[in-house]
């Protein structure tokens, strides 16, 4: 069974985090920042325990002693959604001041796959500059931006296309891709 270690920051679009949280399988941990905490109220009206019942645990952002802070706790795969430019530039540069900074860095220097979906537009030529570092580093820059050749029809199928591209990129069930049907 795989397992995930999953960080939501306080960007825009938690609502991506959510629906990710509840669809991706295996062994899952949570960690949300405090802003994070603001956003899943005011965006999506949930609470941090509502995501915890799909997950194995939930830690602390400013637990630098849970277990995600050695690379001795292996995982399959770090993923930061939504991730804030502000978070970015932290990993970027090495700051490791919060549990998802400093998984970014243990992620990073093990070689553990990391996908960070910025939720930010436009970016400046500094939060480019950053996630190319972290691309250059091994992190896969994941934009929130969900797919629309399935053509939604609801915020919900929207949300969902995005999580299917993300479960995709782990190696994960996601559905029939892009004209699939002409594979037959």
């Amino acid at each position: 069974m795989a397992r995930y270690l999953i960080g939501m920051t306080g960007a825009s679009g938690i609502v991506h985090g959510v629906d990710f949280v509840r669809r991706c399988p295996g062994e899952k941990y949570l960690v949300l920042s405090d802003w994070a905490r603001q956003v899943l109220q005011s965006e999506c009206g949930l609470k941090p325990s509502d995501l915890e019942k799909h997950v194995k645990r939930a830690f602390s952002d400013t637990d630098l002693a849970a277990p995600f802070s050695s690379g001795s706790n292996r995982y399959d795969a770090f993923v930061v959604v939504p991730c804030s430019v502000s978070t970015l530039a932290k990993m970027a540069v090495g700051i490791a001041d919060t549990l998802i900074t400093r998984a970014a860095q243990v992620a990073l220097k093990e070689r553990m796959r990391t996908l960070l979906c910025v939720r930010e537009t436009p970016l400046t030529a500094i939060a480019l500059e950053n996630a190319l570092r972290l691309a250059r580093e091994g992190a896969m820059i994941v934009p929130i931006s969900p797919p629309w050749y399935r053509n939604p029809k609801s915020i919900e199928e929207l949300v969902g296309g995005f999580t299917d591209k993300l479960l995709g990129l782990l190696g994960e069930c996601s559905g029939a891709g892009w004209r699939a049907e002409e594979l037959e």
